[in-house]
């Protein structure tokens, strides 16, 4: 079953606030973006009310509308848009650190908010100025959602040229958050050059149809389903040529961002796999008879977990920050950006990535030791932190990022330049 996004916004619950973009970018409001408090505070505001529901909404998949329209009405939207085009001028180590907050309620939330902000840098590092400032200032302007339809291994999508425009033919899968987004980056390949082009294009328009097919057992409310295009228009403006994809250094940073995004969402899903952990252990869980202590909490053996949890959580916090730290300081550089100062950012952002997908991944599997078997009834889905980790850290596999990292460490030898390194 395939809905066109207009269908979508009619059978998903709406808020008056909510506005869906039009083939012509026209919308029926304009609001404002919070000012009086910080990031953080909004963002923590957002963990409470998005954890409130989180179990319910694991079990039941779809699309989380009323909290992405919470997205929007935050104004968290425009967080890492600059201030002269209405943003909040964010950088990278403050919006990572919120998607690193709202994964610890909401793995799924944090995706498609880490995702959106991952589109606004890719027109950022693949266009012109003179295209992504007015998409900037209008997002801000009108708190558009940005959805993701590039799929680098999917090659489905045919780009055929006409005089002044292009025409999109095919598939993507694995499109996160394009189901009620407002803008889509989508690629294609050209047909007969077999060029990669990159487009933003918006998700209204005629010849787009989002499919609500997400049904895995990870992230279930990421929409990370089906986009099918059907002879969709894409005008020449709205190719993203100059520079394009990967094709500076600077333009390189764009596959470092979405890594760095992925391994802030593993490590707020350790984080919070975690503090559900601890607080079953203090208040739920009974000793095991042979311990011979009169709490959970004083048996030597948990106390040895919990000692392995903190110290992998902290080694992933820090080498996240730093690789965060990197990725600004090479932002800043722009198009002076050099290969090796790159290379220095791939680096940090595949070490911190690793150590997020081993820390994470141990502590949503052992967490159980420390919670015992009444941790796994059913309604509690605690299980709910492992399925969403494997899921998201099979995005690209681990041991091809070791292997970049050993020739790094070995020879001294960059991670060539992908969409995945």
């Amino acid at each position: 079953m395939v809905v066109r996004p207009d269908a979508v916004n009619m059978l998903l619950a709406q808020q008056p606030c909510c506005l869906h973009i039009t083939e012509d970018l026209c919308v029926s409001s304009v609001l404002s973006i919070p000012i009086a408090e910080s990031s953080r505070d909004i963002a923590r505001d957002l963990m409470q009310r998005f954890a409130a529901t989180a179990v319910e909404r694991d079990e039941r998949g779809g699309t989380p509308k009323a909290e992405r329209d919470a997205l929007r009405e935050s104004g968290l939207l425009a967080l890492s848009i600059p201030r002269e085009f209405g943003g909040g001028g964010a950088d990278w180590r403050e919006t990572l650190d919120i998607v690193r907050l709202l994964a610890q309620a909401d793995s799924s939330i944090a995706h498609v908010f880490g995702f959106h902000h991952l589109m606004l840098a890719t027109v950022r590092l693949f266009a012109r100025p003179a295209q992504w400032q007015p998409w900037f200032e209008q997002t801000a302007r009108h708190r558009w959602f940005w959805g993701n339809a590039l799929n680098p291994l999917d090659d489905r999508t045919v780009a055929s040229p006409h005089e002044a425009w292009r025409e999109f033919t095919g598939q993507k899968s694995f499109c996160s958050g394009a189901l009620d987004s407002e803008m889509l980056i989508a690629s294609a390949r050209e047909a007969g050059s077999g060029a990669f082009i990159v487009a933003a294009v918006p998700t209204g328009r005629t010849g787009i149809f989002v499919a609500p097919d997400w049904n895995n057992i990870g992230q279930r409310q990421t929409d990370s389903g089906s986009v099918t295009f059907e002879k969709v228009r894409v005008e020449h403006h709205e190719v993203l040529a100059d520079p394009g994809p990967l094709s500076t250094p600077f333009a390189c940073l764009r596959p470092l961002v979405s890594q760095l995004v992925l391994a802030n969402i593993y490590l707020g899903i350790a984080e919070a796999a975690f503090n559900d952990a601890r607080h079953y252990t203090l208040h739920e869980s009974r000793p095991w008879h042979a311990a011979r202590v009169p709490q959970m909490h004083d048996d030597p053996y948990v106390l040895g977990h919990y000692g392995d949890f903190w110290v992998g959580l902290e080694s992933v916090r820090v080498l996240a920050d730093r690789a965060a730290d990197r990725l600004d300081a090479a932002w800043r550089r722009g198009p002076a950006l050099t290969e090796a100062e790159r290379g220095d950012v791939a680096v940090a952002v595949a070490t911190a990535k690793v150590a997020a997908t081993r820390s994470g991944l141990d502590i949503c599997t052992r967490m159980f030791d420390v919670a015992g078997a009444r941790a796994t009834h059913g309604g509690l889905r605690l299980d709910r932190h492992w399925r969403n980790l494997r899921t998201q850290t099979l995005h690209d596999p681990v041991a091809y990022k070791l292997r970049e990292i050993g020739e790094w460490a070995l020879k001294q030898q960059y991670p060539a330049p992908t969409f995945y390194s």
